[in-house]
């Protein structure tokens, strides 16, 4: 019989309430305490960005920094999220080398039912993976939608809302996020 972290990590209708999951947001928001709490490039700050981010060794996350679980951000090298970023990480966020996360950048894996039996009665969610390529910069308050891909090299306007897959090099924006022009590779 599966889990609900099984379910969850499945992207199938899971109860997030489960105590297995509870107990492991909390135990991640212990470390984000630390982490939001601390001055970065300290040993306190590194120790808590190893403690979150499984393969986060050179990442730079500018405190406050604001997730679910961590255990489900795989971040490439040169990874830097700057202030006030949130990724609710209920899938699998893949995230590329040497990628830019302006201000208030938001990576949303977690959805709900829409009809209110499911979502209200039953109080389940799902999530469905985030991938963002190498090279990519996120501009400000950028959201990123549930299942969502972002292809390498491209850049993402400030304020996009991006609901649907973006290619490689390009450059997107809007609410919804669509592809305003290529970007030549030099």
């Amino acid at each position: 019989m599966k889990t609900e972290r099984d379910k969850m990590l499945a992207g199938e209708p899971y109860n997030p309430w489960d105590e297995e999951l509870y107990n492991a947001r909390i135990a991640c928001r212990k470390v984000l305490q630390q982490l939001n709490s601390s001055i970065p490039d300290s040993e306190q700050w590194r120790e808590a960005i190893q403690n979150l981010l499984p393969n986060g060794e050179d990442a730079f996350l500018e405190p406050p920094f604001r997730c679910d679980y961590g255990t489900n951000i795989k971040t490439g090298k040169n990874f830097y999220a700057n202030f006030n970023c949130v990724v609710l990480d209920i899938a699998e966020v893949k995230i590329g080398d040497n990628v830019l996360f302006a201000p208030n950048v938001q990576l949303y894996t977690a959805g709900h039912p829409l009809d209110v039996k499911g979502r209200v009665e039953e109080g389940v969610e799902f999530g469905k993976p985030i991938t963002i390529g190498d090279n990519v910069w996120l501009g400000g308050g950028v959201i990123v939608c549930p299942g969502v891909t972002i292809g390498h090299n491209s850049v993402i306007g400030a304020g996009s809302v991006v609901t649907r897959d973006i290619p490689d090099n390009v450059v997107a924006a809007g609410n919804p996020c669509r592809v305003i022009r290529a970007i030549e590779q030099k």
